[in-house]
Order: C-alpha cells, then structure tokens, then sequence
C-alpha cells in the first residue's frame, strides 16, 4: 500500500507576445515572474549581450511605459489582454555609435529603430541626409548594386524618405529613386553590418537624434517648456524649437535629481548655483523621467570608469568577429568579384560560341548557295556551249554565205561595170542621135523655109502663068515627073513620121526648084533612117542583155530618149 501526497499543480502562466521592429516573439510566462525574467528570455532569444541599452516598453492609457525589472509582471498595471504585448525597444543610446556598439545585433536593433524614428519624423532630418541616409538602408537591404537586377522601379513599395521631405519638394517618386540610386551605387562593396554603422553615424549627429522629450511647466512664470534627456545629460527647449536648448546640465554636474508627486527637482553639482524646479503633467511622467535620468547617469559613468573584465571580453570578440567578418566579407567580395569574372568570360564565350555556331550556319547556307550556284553555272556553261557550238555552226554558214555573197556581189560589179559602160556608150549615142536630131531638125527648118520660099515663088509663078494663060491658052496638068517626086515625098512622110516633124511639102518644081536639091535631101533622109535601124537594133540587144542579169541591172532612163521607131 503507497501513499501518494496531493499533486502539485503547474504554476499558472499567460501568453506575452515581444515585439521587435522586424518579428515578434510569443512565450508563456510564469505568474511569479519578474521583469528582469523576461527580458533575460527575450535577450537570450536574441543572441543579444550588450543589454543595458534596452527595454521592454508597453502601453497604458496612451502612454508609454518600461517593464520594471525588479517588480513582478503581474503587478505593473499593464492591460490584461492576451496575450500581453510588449516592444522590445532600445531605452538609452550610446555616446559614440562605433566605439559602445559591439555586437551585430546591437547595431541592427539601433539601425531600424532610429531609422523608424527617422522616417516617422520623430527626428528631425534634412532632405539630404535623408537621400543619404536611404542609400545605406539599401544597401544594407539588397547589398551591392547591380543594373541588371535593380531596375528601375524596385524601390516603389520601400519607404525611404520622410513624408515632409516629399512634400517640400516638387519630385515624383521616380525622380527620388534615381537620386537615392546614384548614391547607392557608390557604396559597392560594403557589407550590411558596415551600411548600418554608417548609417547610425551619419544619423546620431542630428540634433534630436537620442533625445526623449517631455513636455514641462516651469516652476517660476508657468512656461511651457520641453524637457529632453540624452546621453550627455538634461537639455531645457523652448517649445518651438528642438534643436538648440536653453539650458543644458550634463550628467557631470548634476549632485541629484528627485521629484515629489509633479515636481521634479535638479540639483546641480555646484552647490552656488541655482536649482532648476519644474512640473510636469503627471506622476507617472516624473517617475519615467527619473527612470531615464537614472540609467543614462549609470551608462555616463560606467563609460568613464575601466572596463571591467567582462566587457574587455567582449570588446575583444567584437574586435575579432569584426575582423573575421571583414576578411569573410572581402573574401566574399573577390570571389563574388572572381565568380562575375568567370560569368562575365563565359558569357562572353557563349555569345562568342552563339556567334560561330551563326557563321558557321551562314557559311554553310553560303556554301549550299555556292553548290547550288555551281550547278547553276554549269548548266549554264552547258547551255552556252551549246549555244556557242551553234553560234559557231550559224557563223561557219554565214561566213560561206558572205563567201558567196563576196563572189556573188564581185561577180554582179563586175556586170555592173560592164552594163555601165554599154549604158555609158548607149547614153552616148543616144546623145549623138540627139544632137543629130537637133541638126536635122534645124536642116529640115531651113529646108521648109526654102520651100516656103519655093512655094511662095510657085505661087508667083502660077499666078504668072494664070496670068499667061490667060491672055494664050490653057496649060495641061503637071508633068508626071511632078506626080512621082510627091508620091515619094509622101513615102519618106510615112517612113520618118514625129521624128523630124517636117512638114508634107510638095515636091518643088524643077521649073521653079532645082531637082538637085530635092535629090540631096531625099539621100539625107535615107542615110538618116538606116542610122535609126542601126541604133533600135543595137538598144534592142542592149534590153535582151539586161533582162538576162535580173535583179543585178536596171534600165536606166535617159531623159529625152527617142523610142527606136522610124520616127524616133
């Protein structure tokens, strides 16, 4: 038989949700957990050692609040919601950036929350170094630049610049991109961890960059003031103006601060000098304003005391682990730079290889077109040689066709030349025949003249011997010799018709005439006939000839040539 003893209960526990400005955390806490549990779990989820600049913040009534780390959780007065939120925020800010911040993590924290600030307008930043500012962010975010990645356009959904610096100016969204881009592209090579250190230090010498502000009353005349507190001490502002403080106390000069329900009371180190009272709106805000003075008072002094062994260590390791980093980092630059080589010669050697494959393509397309022009050619040079062969045959034929022709055409000259010459002769007595007609017709002119005369002498004589016989006796009819001379003039009329166009004459009479005369010029009359027959006969061998030689004579027409009749 065994006694069981009463079963302990699990201790009861509630959902908290931490919040960092890049992720959220969930975890179940414990209801007898302080604040300084928490905050452990939450740093060792984080990787994070340099704790002190941190902590956890919630809301309450519209204000904000820090986890206290000595008090339970359930005791602060923090919403009951479930599950609890909390924002795990830096609440104290370095002196100097490159030489308190350690650990990567550290940085990154700080890089996005002042960066948040930033683009919130929570501080003050002008449009310049906001372009600058926004360079490193990118490159913290997408590392080196590259042209062919980065197009333009892929900053349209980051936020990068404050509202009020976009609405000072009279730029479009592409025209700050390519601002920002030109920037960005400098910083080639600098790895992320290094953008963002850069960043912090360009952006903690802002004048409100570090500094909580806290609206005051002032003891004396009720002025409203701002009450700032930073890493160097308490700044007094005029409401209106953030930037330059009417009065600073740094954290050396300060003997004590305290405060007794809405007033807040400093001290100064020099007991001669005044003390500075002032009032704010609530409780509350008194506590939180002692709450920072308290820690960034501790962090004035513990960084001007040695360090201690501890963060020797760790000032050691960062040093290391920023110097493995760099050499990682460089390391990873030139064989990033190697591997954009090796990319770059291969690219080239495909687009050089791409450009082979496409002459050697051409060269064969050229070579095919070659074959093909080759075989063109040569059914060509086939044809021409045939062509040329036949060109050959028709010009062996036409040159003994010319050879013909040549001797054909010497023969016909040489009866060319010959009809000329007997055209040439027959022209010449035709000529002869001509003139001799003219003469003849100018002896046939005297003749009819004389026998004009005749007849006129006959006429007188008949009239005489009427007149004879007129007073004697009637005369018989002529004698018969009278009737032969003009029947044989009446022959030579028919025998010599148009040549010599002479006119019909009687025969003279002998008894007027002399017989003489009429006898010559019968004998004339005859030879001149003969010389006609001669001379038809002679052009009628002449038209026998011509006919013969064909196409290769003509006749040729004489003007005033005599037809080869008797009266020709």
């Amino acid at each position: 038989m065994s006694i069981r003893g009463p079963r302990k209960r699990p201790p009861k526990a509630f959902p908290v949700v931490v919040s960092t400005l890049e992720a959220e955390m969930e975890f179940s806490c414990e209801v007898k957990w302080k604040g300084k549990d928490l905050f452990d779990l939450v740093c060792r989820t984080l990787g994070l050692r340099e704790t002190w600049f941190f902590g956890l913040q919630y809301i309450v009534k519209g204000m904000s609040a820090w986890l206290k780390m000595e008090k339970k959780i359930s005791e602060h007065d923090i919403p009951k919601d479930k599950p609890m939120k909390f924002y795990f925020l830096a609440k104290f800010y370095p002196e100097k950036v490159e030489e308190e911040l350690l650990q990567e993590i550290t940085q990154h924290l700080f890089f996005l929350q002042v960066k948040k600030q930033i683009l919130d307008e929570e501080i003050y930043c002008s449009p310049e170094a906001s372009v600058l500012l926004a360079s490193y962010a990118i490159q913290a975010k997408y590392g080196d630049y590259d042209a062919n990645l980065h197009e333009p356009g892929f900053l349209a959904q980051v936020e990068l610049l404050p509202q009020r610096v976009l609405r000072q100016y009279q730029m479009t969204a592409d025209m700050w991109e390519e601002k920002i881009t030109a920037w960005y592209a400098e910083h080639r090579g600098i790895a992320r961890d290094e953008a963002e250190m850069n960043y912090l230090k360009i952006a903690q010498d802002l004048e409100m960059c570090g500094i909580t502000y806290f609206p005051i009353t002032q003891n004396k005349n009720y002025t409203d003031l701002l009450l700032g507190v930073d890493a160097k001490g308490i700044h007094i502002y005029s409401i209106n103006n953030r930037f330059s403080p009417k009065k600073s106390f740094e954290w050396s000069s300060i003997r004590n601060i305290s405060y007794r329900e809405k007033e807040v009371t400093i001290k100064p180190l020099d007991k001669k000098a005044e003390v500075f009272k002032f009032f704010s709106s609530q409780m509350k805000v008194n506590e939180l304003i002692l709450q920072l003075c308290i820690g960034n008072h501790d962090l004035f002094m513990r960084r001007r005391r040695v360090d201690s062994v501890e963060m020797q260590q760790m000032k050691t390791q960062a040093k290391e682990m920023k110097a493995q980093k760099k050499l990682e980092h460089q390391r990873f630059v030139l064989e990033k730079q190697l591997r954009e080589e090796a990319e770059r010669a291969r690219d080239q050697l495909e687009r050089q290889l791409f450009q082979v494959e496409a002459e050697t393509q051409q060269t064969d397309e050229a070579l095919l077109h070659s074959q093909e022009a080759v075989e063109l050619l040569a059914e060509k040079a086939q044809i021409a040689q045939e062509e040329a062969e036949l060109l050959a045959q028709s010009v062996a034929e036409a040159e003994q066709k010319q050879q013909l022709l040549e001797l054909t055409a010497l023969k016909t000259k040489e009866e060319k030349g010959l009809v000329e010459q007997k055209l040439q002769e027959a022209e010449s007595v035709v000529m002869n025949l001509v003139k001799e007609s003219d003469r003849r017709s100018k002896e046939a002119e005297l003749l009819r003249q004389d026998l004009q005369k005749s007849r006129e002498a006959e006429r007188r004589a008949r009239q005489s011997l009427r007149d004879v016989t007129q007073s004697s006796q009637p005369l018989t009819d002529p004698p018969t010799t009278l009737r032969g001379d003009a029947i044989l003039t009446q022959k030579i009329k028919k025998r010599h018709g148009e040549v010599s166009k002479l006119p019909t004459v009687a025969a003279p009479n002998p008894l007027l005439s002399g017989s003489r005369v009429w006898l010559d010029y019968v004998e004339k009359s005859k030879m001149f006939e003969d010389r006609l027959k001669e001379l038809k006969a002679e052009i009628h061998a002449m038209k026998h000839e011509d006919k013969k030689m064909g196409q290769f004579s003509s006749w040729k027409q004489v003007p005033g040539r005599l037809d080869p009749s008797p009266g020709g």
